[in-house]
C-alpha cells in the first residue's frame, strides 16, 4: 500500500469516476484502475463498485481511514518544514 494509492482511492470517491479520478491524479484511466486493483488485492476487499460508481461499504471505511493518513501525512511535512 502506498500513499498515491491512499490518494487514488479518494480522488475516486470524490469524483465518482475512474475517468475523472485519473484526470485529476494525472493517471490514464487503465493506470489508475491497476492501482486501485493492486491495493484491493493487497486489503483482500473490493473498494469500489465499477458498475454502480461507487465505493463499497468496505470502501467507504477505506476512504475514511486514507484521508486521515494523508491529513496526518501533511501534518508532518509541515511540522518537518518548521
Amino acid at each position: 500500500m502506498t500513499l498515491d494509492q491512499l490518494r487514488y482511492l479518494v480522488a475516486l470517491a470524490e469524483e465518482g469516476s475512474f475517468t475523472k479520478a485519473a484526470e485529476r491524479v494525472y493517471l490514464t484511466q487503465p493506470a489508475l484502475s491497476i492501482q486501485i486493483r493492486r491495493l484491493e488485492e493487497e486489503l483482500g476487499v473490493r473498494l469500489f463498485d465499477r458498475r454502480e460508481g461507487k465505493p463499497t461499504e468496505a470502501g467507504r471505511a477505506v476512504v475514511a481511514q486514507a484521508r486521515r493518513v494523508l491529513e496526518e501525512v501533511e501534518r508532518l511535512k509541515a511540522l518537518a518544514q518548521g
